[in-house]
């Protein structure tokens, strides 16, 4: 073979763009499919009792109404399933949470369908619920484990005595709240039955995981489900399995014995899919009074649902991110009349490290040190939890490459000393990480007669550009021009392959997109370069080369700077500019990885600034359940961004060197907002988000204490 340019590390367009702009890509509900019906679910009006009757009747006379769907004629789910209970759905008269599926109607149109849900009668025998998360919950219990594994508590040293003889403490309480998933495309299905296979176009995070798991709630052989999931309008850890519309789809499929499609509303994917729980952190940090840490403590309370005992990785990153000692990391959850939370960008590590990095930022106040310097002087030099080797760790160059090009040196530290006219400005920064995680995967490489090649693998492009980024590694690893090579993915039966999401993707199937590559090669070579009739085909797993790995402490790391301004009389923020700086491995492709590190960094913008789930106690529903109400960042709110990544070569996490960036990008971006706020104004906001009014009582603060100051004057502006 002739030597080609490589690929790997070149900003190159995607692949797939064409296809997207031209519409020419398909999404879930864009399969073509004949004699389709919908389905509507009916959902619960109350947050916890049972269904005691539905009445079916009135649905049923409506035009285009095929059937009526609740817990005594839906099909039944295998009992035994290794599944959450949130997924047996129509299984039972049981009410766990507002919004939950109690019937459904299947229809031969959509409105048809839409109309008779709002048709059916459902009764309720209604029981008190408690949807509200409180510090002082007396079913609060410790978590046996989180998301990542770990227990629920976590300690080493003697975090008490230390907390004791610490100098210099800092004892704050941070709180932020829940969070939806908002992606661009919502969950969608098309569920087809052809006897005893089950075929799902599904708007999917990982095919072949998603068909292990139906698979075992139909109890069908895991060769009769195909996921086809070739294009995905996004999914921030929301569609990494299938969720109950999903599962509904296939029930009303099957009972109806025809196609069915399902497409949730707005409205309906902040009721229907999980979100982010709510956490109330306490964070307690000393250190000797040259700024060493020698304790940390880090308490999460978070909300599981009374179906499944979900516990987000909240605290995992403080037991690594900085030396100490002594230290107790603690996720206690509470057992609420809600709906599960489940996985949402960067799951845990995001809310976590806001707590802790404002924290920090509050410690280094106390010392009256640059918190910068603080952190570099309490750099690691092995993994304080586990004890092993970092297999890199890039936190300080990260730290000192972005002070020197956001202008850090410039700034005055104290608070509240800097003004526009009306104006306080503030810059804060804040520390990034996130788990360097690879699962084993399988792809097959084929060569074929006419000189074109072919890459199948079980992934999945969320519209992060893993369709790109794995081109890339496969041109390379066979030494070929881009135009010769296929790579097919979005499929169940492309083989086994992990999910989308944990930011493992392109690391995990990169490493085995390049070893069945590596291996046609070789086994060209055996025929002397040329293509055997028929072709050739090589299939390669990577579970053995997994396992084999040295046993380091993989992660990857970052800093997150900020600069806010705050109208002293309106109490309005205003985000100027932010930098990010990350240390992640090698970039395959610095187009699309730009593009992840600014959406991730505006979702981080959004959640210091604008979003939060409002509980309504009384009815247990979210009072905002739609864009009207819950806010995210839309383009005036996005400043000015700016990212730069480290020449980072890690070749111990695979033989690609990438590592996951999708998730680093929002880990620190609150807290530097946050910290930037306090830079600002003086005062320190802890509850997210900083929407108007918070901040209106925070100058209100600092004007009261300013006027307490022996000496001070009356302040220039007034907050009404």
């Amino acid at each position: 073979m002739t030597t080609v340019e490589r690929c790997v590390g070149a900003p190159m367009t995607r692949v797939d763009g064409l296809d997207k702009v031209t519409g020419a890509a398909r999404y879930a509900y864009e399969f073509p499919t004949r004699d389709v019906s919908y389905v509507w679910p009916v959902q619960a009006t109350i947050a916890r009792g049972r269904v005691t009757e539905v009445d079916p009747a009135p649905a049923l006379a409506l035009p285009g109404v095929v059937t009526v769907l609740d817990h005594t004629n839906a099909p039944r789910l295998n009992a035994e399933a290794p599944a959450g209970a949130d997924l047996f759905v129509l299984q039972s008269p049981r009410v766990a949470y507002h919004g939950q599926m109690v019937a459904a109607v299947v229809a031969t149109s959509l409105e048809a369908a839409r109309e008779g849900a709002a048709a059916v009668r459902v009764s309720y025998e209604r029981e008190p619920h408690d949807v509200v998360l409180r510090a002082d919950d007396e079913r609060l219990e410790i978590a046996e484990t989180v998301t990542d594994g770990s227990p629920g508590l976590v300690e080493r040293g003697d975090a008490d005595a230390a907390w004791a003889a610490a100098p210099v403490r800092v004892d704050r309480t941070y709180t932020t709240p829940v969070e939806h998933v908002s992606p661009m495309e919502p969950h969608a299905t098309i569920a087809v039955w052809d006897e005893e296979r089950l075929t799902l176009f599904n708007s999917d995070q990982g095919p072949y995981m998603s068909a292990q798991l139906m698979s075992a709630l139909f109890g069908i052989e895991l060769s009769a489900v195909e996921i086809v999931a070739e294009y995905i309008g996004g999914g921030f850890g929301s569609k990494g399995i299938p969720r109950s519309p999903t599962v509904l789809a296939a029930l009303a499929a099957r009972a109806v014995g025809r196609p069915v499609k399902i497409a949730l509303t707005r409205q309906q994917m902040f009721q229907l899919i999980p979100y982010r729980s709510p956490t109330i952190q306490r964070v307690r940090l000393g250190a000797e009074r040259d700024g060493r840490l020698t304790v940390v403590q880090h308490e999460s309370v978070q909300q599981r649902s009374a179906l499944v005992p979900f516990a987000d990785q909240t605290v995992s990153s403080t037991r690594m991110m900085y030396a100490a000692p002594n230290a107790r990391t603690t996720v206690k959850v509470a057992p609420l009349d809600v709906m599960t939370p489940a996985w949402f960008r960067a799951p845990g590590h995001t809310p976590g490290m806001y707590a802790l990095e404002s924290a920090v930022d509050e410690l280094a106040e106390a010392l009256g040190m640059d918190p910068i310097e603080l952190r570099i002087r309490n750099e690691p030099e092995t993994d304080p939890d586990s004890g092993k080797p970092f297999s890199s760790r890039g936190l300080v160059e990260c730290l000192r490459a972005g002070a020197a090009r956001f202008g850090w040196a410039d700034r005055d530290p104290a608070p509240g000393s800097r003004r526009e006219g009306r104006w306080l400005i503030g810059t804060g920064v804040a520390a990034s990480h996130h788990p360097d995680y690879t699962f084993p995967s399988s792809a097959v490489a084929r060569a074929e007669a006419d000189g074109t090649y072919r890459v199948r693998i079980g992934a999945a492009d969320l519209g992060t550009g893993a369709r790109t980024a794995l081109t890339q590694v496969a041109a390379d690893a066979l030494g070929i021009p881009l135009p010769r090579l296929r790579l097919e993915i979005g499929r169940a039966s492309l083989g086994a392959a992990p999910f989308a999401g944990g930011s493992l993707g392109t690391a995990s199937w990169g490493w085995a997109v390049h070893k069945a590559c590596r291996a046609l090669r070789e086994e060209l070579d055996t025929y002397g370069g040329v293509v055997p009739d028929g072709g050739l085909e090589v299939r390669a797993s990577t579970t053995e080369d997994v396992e084999r790995r040295a046993d380091l402490s993989r992660h990857t790391f970052g800093a997150q700077f900020a600069q806010v301004r705050v109208d002293g009389d309106t109490g309005e923020v205003r985000v100027d500019r932010m930098l990010g700086v990350f240390a992640a491995g090698r970039i395959v492709n610095p187009h699309t990885a730009r593009s992840q590190f600014l959406g991730a960094m505006t979702m981080g913008l959004s959640m210091a600034l604008l979003e939060v789930g409002e509980v309504d106690p009384v009815f247990g529903d979210f009072a905002n359940h739609d864009f009207a109400g819950y806010h995210i960042a839309a383009h005036a709110d996005v400043p000015k961004l700016d990212v730069m990544w480290l020449e980072e070569t890690d070749n111990t996490s695979n033989p690609v060197g990438a590592k996951g960036i999708g998730e680093l990008g929002i880990v620190g971006a609150a807290a530097a907002i946050a910290n930037a706020f306090h830079h600002a104004t003086g005062e320190r906001v802890r509850d997210l988000p900083i929407r108007i009014e918070r901040s209106r009582e925070a100058l209100k603060a600092a004007r009261s204490a300013e006027k307490r100051r022996p000496g001070a004057s009356e302040p220039e502006s007034r907050v009404g």
